[in-house]
């Protein structure tokens, strides 16, 4: 016999049931999948995505506290608009040929490496372009004949830390003995004089008001940043230069890349020696002399870790201006370059303190949000 149903059991049952989430409005749905994105926009800004823009900022700070030193210490000078901009030209020439170095040097600190020989590589290639053969064969084979050289020697420094396991820093340093001792053994240890017009206008000539050399660098500038955010081949620098094994198993080939870094900053110093050559009319082989440490500083205070694995271009590029800033505020305060170098020191050693204090506040904030959601 079917028992029917139970009065009393049903209402408990009932109550145990969840209850029935009432209708849900689409506007609501909106306005809180808003209030849910806003924090991941801010986010963005504190964490990781926005360091880049942050850095930068703060470094175009630095740009305008040493604009208004100069106002400061030299307001008669800066009281002439005339002369305000001839000084900003005059900026951006003296930091085109370090800024074009600094650009591959940017490339291969990136990709878990140092290149010490980028001055000596600049001096081989300026005087290997201008011998009396080279320039027989006009600014064509110039200009060949650098950017020939500085390629070749990236890929021999590319190759012995690669496939010789050479540590980058002995393999370069190896390079920059002998490729000062070879320029000097093809100059004569002689200055050689550049006869070829259009070379020597390079660094006389403007267009639109503006120097030709600033053109090349905005050009090696824009195609670099291209390159690094635009390309596998900067999402593989920056993963090899973060992690290589962990590279390695996802398929790069690490040490292929290796090669191709370096010859990229040995092409960048290619560029280099014609825009150095074209501003002295000559070379030697003890032009470019300390290049690689102006680069080295320039990348480490525009954020590239020299760990590897993080950088930017634009960051490297605010770091070269603020040296050449810093260079020029002290030539035109008639200061010493004793203490220009001990100030230069001084920016290095707090832009490494830095970066070490936003990477371990970064660590935390990564990790306290990680905590939070779990």
């Amino acid at each position: 016999m079917t028992e029917g149903p139970n009065p009393t059991v049903a209402p408990e049952r009932a109550a145990q049931l969840p209850a029935q989430s009432p209708p849900v409005d689409p506007a609501q749905t909106g306005a809180a999948v808003d209030k849910v994105a806003a924090p991941g926009r801010i986010s963005w800004w504190r964490g990781d995505g926005g360091e880049g823009a942050r850095r930068n900022l703060g470094l175009i700070g630095v740009l305008a506290v040493l604009v208004v030193i100069g106002a400061l210490t030299r307001s008669d000078l800066y009281s002439n608009p005339d002369w305000v901009w001839d000084n900003v030209l005059s900026i951006l020439k003296l930091a085109a040929v370090v800024g074009v170095v600094t650009v591959g040097m940017t490339f291969v600190i990136i990709g878990g490496g140092i290149d010490l020989s980028v001055g000596a590589i600049v001096a081989l290639a300026g005087v290997w372009c201008t011998t009396v053969a080279t320039q027989s064969y006009g600014a064509g084979g110039m200009i060949f004949s650098a950017l020939t050289v500085g390629l070749a020697v990236g890929l021999v420094n590319g190759l012995l830390i690669s496939y010789g396991r050479l540590v980058p820093f002995i393999a370069t340093l190896a390079m920059l003995v002998a490729a000062r001792g070879l320029a000097a053994e093809i100059s004569d240890k002689q200055t050689q004089v550049s006869d070829n017009g259009f070379i020597n206008g390079l660094a006389s000539n403007s267009l639109l008001g503006i120097p030709l050399l600033v053109y090349i660098l905005a050009a090696v500038v824009a195609a670099g940043w291209v390159l690094l955010n635009r390309t596998t081949f900067g999402r593989r620098t920056v993963a090899v230069g973060g992690n290589p094994e962990a590279a390695r198993l996802a398929g790069i080939n690490v040490r292929r890349h290796t090669v191709l870094l370096y010859a990229l900053s040995g092409l960048c110093c290619g560029i280099a020696a014609i825009m150095l050559t074209a501003q002295a009319n000559s070379a030697q082989a003890a032009m470019a002399n300390l290049y690689e440490l102006d680069a080295i500083a320039a990348a480490i205070i525009g954020g590239t870790l020299l760990s590897g694995g993080r950088g930017t271009i634009i960051g490297s590029l605010l770091g070269v201006v603020i040296f050449a800033t810093i260079t020029n505020l002290f030539a035109i305060n008639g200061l010493s370059t004793e203490a220009q170098n001990m100030v230069k020191g001084g920016i290095i050693v707090a832009a490494v303190l830095v970066q070490q204090v936003q990477f371990r506040s970064l660590t935390q904030f990564l990790s306290r949000n990680r905590l939070t959601t779990t």
